[in-house]
């Protein structure tokens, strides 16, 4: 940045700094005076993107921005104009138009913006992917091609949530559902090599998915029944970000928290919890707070 004068380089720094506010930590360079950056948020519910601007400079996070990661998530990255040089890992890739990039923010990466180039940068939390595609992990740098028609039906139905007005919670956790549901043939389409801790965990999150009604799993049943130790089975759901016990109270939370939304209202919200494996109401009462804010009966009357 030394060929900037000071009024470039305070623009760079606040643009920089939006970033970070934004998306997280980054650090970065112009790498010409004829710069441009601009940066847009959209935050509905849980539904939070931006569009990006950006020509002549790049963008990094090593392990010092990595270090400062406070929540484990994916930015779908939607290549709307231009082209950008993205790299993740062994991944080094040119994002053309219409093409989009799943990024893992705790891991390091690099976005080179030479000529204008403007992206949508979705965020996927990474347990509603897990939840979403229990039985696919997603690799950092992963690309989709542009030829594939899901591709395009995903950016359309983000561009047009962003031009809308408010949405409500569920309607936001719909969308991004929704999105990753669009994006599933795409992501089916390059099989990938699986080493023997990736098909435990499959099997892991199997077997979580057909007992998830039972209040007797537990992370000492799931080891049991796959057949490995408890040390193993954590390190194995540790590799993807989780922890094996909370994933199964989440999984059972999202659950319960879309039996909500599609019921009628006259459930008992006991039975709700208790259908999903809690068999103590006060405790689902207080973990579904803790995860969506409200508790299970504000949450569904702001469904219904």
């Amino acid at each position: 940045m030394s060929d900037l004068n000071r009024s470039q380089r305070e623009s760079f720094a606040g643009w920089l700094s939006d970033i970070n506010q934004i998306c997280g930590a980054f650090d970065g360079e112009a790498s010409a005076p004829n710069f441009s950056a601009r940066i847009e948020e959209y935050c509905q519910g849980a539904l939070k993107m931006s569009v990006v601007d950006a020509s002549h400079l790049c963008l990094r996070r090593q392990q010092r921005e990595v270090a400062q990661v406070s929540s484990h998530h994916y930015y779908a990255v939607f290549q709307l104009a231009g082209s950008a040089c993205m790299a993740q890992g062994e991944a080094r890739e040119t994002l053309s138009v219409g093409e989009i990039m799943f990024i893992d923010n705790a891991r390091p990466s690099a976005f080179t913006y030479s000529d204008a180039s403007r992206q949508l940068s979705l965020i996927l939390p990474y347990d509603l992917v897990g939840h979403t595609l229990p039985h696919r992990r997603i690799a950092g740098g992963h690309k989709i091609a542009a030829g594939m028609a899901v591709a395009g039906l995903a950016a359309q139905l983000l561009l047009a949530t962003r031009a809308q007005g408010e949405l409500s919670v569920p309607e936001s956790e719909a969308v991004l559902e929704s999105t990753l549901n669009l994006l599933r043939p795409a992501l089916d389409a390059s099989p990938q090599q699986v080493d023997p801790h990736e098909r435990i965990f499959r099997k892991g999150l199997e077997l979580i998915e057909r007992h998830i009604r039972e209040a007797e799993l537990s992370p000492e049943f799931v080891a049991q029944e796959i057949g490995v130790s408890m040390r193993g089975l954590y390190r194995i759901f540790a590799k993807h970000g989780l922890v094996v016990a909370q994933y199964i109270k989440h999984r059972r939370l999202d659950l319960c928290a879309q039996a909500l939304r599609q019921g009628g209202g006259g459930e008992k919200l006991a039975v709700v919890g208790y259908s999903w494996g809690f068999s103590n109401s006060s405790y689902f009462t207080t973990a579904f707070k803790a995860r969506f804010g409200v508790s299970p009966s504000e949450y569904r009357k702001r469904c219904h």
